[in-house]
């Protein structure tokens, strides 16, 4: 018991001391004293939640690291030794929540002590283990119930047992500029909604022909991020002014850039047959993406949800995937996807030459034309309060 005259960070240097001594007993007594004292903050409940452990005293340690997480609930020791206190307790779905909420909170490992490396191993381990535990035991149940569950992720309900399971992430719609509520969350959208989609890929053999034609022309692609003077370096957006992943502008934020359609008359031809999206100083924009080979454009949110993006890949060295939500796919020369990138995406080209793509905007078809006027009006308004046109993209 402590007395009102005890120093609680005395206390915590010395039960500090005795829990590096391996005396957790009297390392644990000190700690309860140095919080009794007042110095009840996260080094003290945790070296107390520790003490604990070492003791087996496993309702200690729960109520030590449950203050640590009131205070701080992304606190990766806590979390572990929270989620060993669910296991120990019979609760093995709650404590592989937490482990996996410890690994998705903890930075590189390089930036961790050992010991701390070495807990968050264990978590994973014991994560996996209930994960597959708990995934044999519904893959049986549903077995029994008669539905197939084989296919991983092909399905909406397969993505659901993805995510029951927490392999897979929540992801939504969230744009970095502007937000259209209400709108169905789909990553990739079914094709039989975009009939237009067999004339355009009818049209790849030409278009590549001239796409093949830009190679040759080391001054045609430029890098498609523009660094920005007037922000620090810390700020600046990945690949920034990086010639490994850029653009040959055909439709830039609603203009036509004249001089680069003259190059590709036949994929203008292609394009006419297209519904482009229409917003001034916004869209359409059209291009040839090129990404070179080793070359990662990191997760990223586009800007606005009330438009739909078109790929069509035309060269593909192989190796090359297109992440959008949960939801990845490898890119097929000639085969066209439309996604929505409002929501988190990412691609990679792992292959051995650039991968180059033809990517515009298309509006939604789920909302109303008059919906996207109002949108339109609305936009024009922030850029008349503003005094200039938005800095845009795709």
């Amino acid at each position: 018991m402590s007395t009102p005259n005890e120093d609680g960070q005395v206390l915590a240097r010395a039960a500090a001391d005795a829990l590096r001594r391996g005396d957790a007993r009297n390392a644990r007594d000190l700690f309860l004293r140095a919080a009794q004292s007042g110095q009840a903050d996260i080094g003290v409940m945790l070296g107390l939640a520790y003490s604990c452990r070492a003791l087996e005293d496993w309702a200690g340690m729960v109520a030590s690291v449950d203050r640590v997480l009131a205070a701080d609930p992304r606190n990766l020791r806590a979390l572990i030794m929270k989620g060993d206190g669910l296991e120990r307790g019979g609760d093995p779905r709650n404590a592989a929540a937490h482990y996996r909420a410890a690994l998705r909170a903890a930075p590189p490992a390089e930036q961790l002590p050992p010991d701390l490396v070495q807990e968050l191993r264990r978590a994973q381990q014991s994560s996996e283990q209930f994960t597959k535990r708990y995934e044999e035991h519904l893959r049986s149940w549903m077995k029994q119930q008669g539905v197939d569950t084989k296919l991983q992720g092909a399905t909406r309900f397969e993505q659901s047992f993805d995510i029951l399971l927490g392999r897979q992430r929540i992801f939504m719609q969230e744009p970095r500029y502007f937000y259209f509520p209400q709108l169905q969350q789909r990553p990739f959208f079914d094709r039989a909604a975009f009939p237009w989609l067999d004339g355009l890929e009818a049209a790849v053999p030409a278009i590549r022909a001239e796409v093949e034609a830009l190679l040759q022309d080391t001054a045609a692609f430029s890098p498609y991020i523009k660094g920005d003077p007037s922000r620090s370096p810390q700020a600046q957006r990945p690949l920034a002014d990086n010639a490994a992943w850029s653009a040959f502008h055909l439709w830039r934020n609603g203009t036509l850039d004249e001089a680069n359609a003259a190059r590709c008359p036949q994929t203008m031809a292609a394009l006419a047959g297209v519904p482009l999206a229409r917003m001034p100083h916004r869209s359409p924009t059209a291009m040839f993406c090129k990404l070179d080979p080793g070359t990662l454009i990191p997760p990223r949110n586009g800007l606005i949800n009330t438009r739909l993006i078109v790929h069509l890949p035309l060269i593909v060295p192989g190796r090359c995937h297109l992440r959008v939500g949960g939801e990845v796919r490898e890119l097929e020369a000639g085969k066209a996807w439309v996604i929505d990138d409002s929501i988190e995406h990412e691609a990679v080209n792992q292959g051995t030459g650039p991968r180059v793509m033809l990517v515009f905007d298309i509006p939604r078809p789920d909302i109303t034309d008059e919906e996207h006027r109002n949108v339109a009006a609305l936009l024009e308004g922030v850029d008349a309060f503003v005094g200039q046109p938005p800095g845009w993209e795709i």
